[in-house]
């Protein structure tokens, strides 16, 4: 049977991701920091591996990476998905804990959680696997106010790029995916108007969560020998083309 790990398991496009997955008769990792939340994911389906965990913390990380490997056997799809956003905020008021905060969450989660699916796909046998980020629009074109989440996202890009190149060696191709204003808890705030490149507060049109779901599966399943590099997953009328 086919597995996936996903971090930020127990809310937004994690959840509704994992609840795809589950549906499809994916055994799915589910990580978070909360367990109640994750639990909830689950949904008591017996493919569900609940695995609380704070991606910020590295040893948490391996730890949790090492039990779901020694469940399943082998580690399959990772889908490297939590994240945290600040909102608009110019930089020069943008605190330094503020700052830190979302890089632990955004730049060095997604690295301790990387760095632990490319270790086990490494040396499992037969090798190999696949990682999809989640690099947000922001990690092409950004919103104003957003430096913070922008300079992260930017650097999930870099991250995707070199494992595609570090990974073909030993079968693990890595793709990304960039969502663009699906309606989650953390989207909500589209629906009442978010600052424009004009100065503006506008509404923006939201799409379905369960459509990037869809997306992320899609990468998922390609055949062996083949990987969606980028894909671009997006609500049809969002201010994202031409942003600027």
């Amino acid at each position: 049977m086919t597995n996936i790990l996903i971090t930020g398991g127990g809310s937004g496009v994690g959840r509704v991701t994992a609840q795809l997955f589950l549906e499809k008769g994916w055994q799915v990792g589910l990580i978070g920091r909360r367990a109640d939340a994750l639990q909830e994911t689950a949904a008591g389906h017996p493919n569900a591996l609940v695995l609380p965990c704070d991606v910020t913390d590295a040893d948490a990380v391996d730890a949790a990476f090492a039990k779901a490997a020694g469940e399943w056997g082998r580690l399959d799809v990772l889908f490297n998905n939590a994240g945290a956003s600040l909102g608009s905020i110019l930089i020069d008021e943008t605190t330094v804990e503020q700052w830190q905060n979302l890089a632990r969450v955004n730049i060095d989660g997604m690295f301790y959680c990387a760095r632990a699916a490319f270790r086990h796909m490494r040396r499992q046998d037969p090798m190999g696997g696949r990682i999809i980020n989640n690099g947000s629009v922001s990690a092409d074109v950004p919103r104003p106010g957003t430096a913070p989440y922008t300079m992260s996202k930017h650097a999930v890009t870099g991250l995707t790029r070199t494992l595609s190149l570090d990974g073909r060696p030993f079968n693990i191709a890595c793709g990304q995916v960039d969502i663009g204003n699906a309606l989650t808890e953390m989207a909500q705030k589209m629906t009442k108007g978010v600052p424009q490149a004009d100065g503006s507060i506008k509404v923006e049109p939201v799409m379905d969560a369960r459509t990037v779901a869809q997306s992320v599966l899609h990468m998922a399943t390609q055949p062996e020998g083949a990987n969606i590099q980028w894909l671009t997953v997006m609500a049809t009328n969002m201010p994202y083309i031409g942003r600027g």
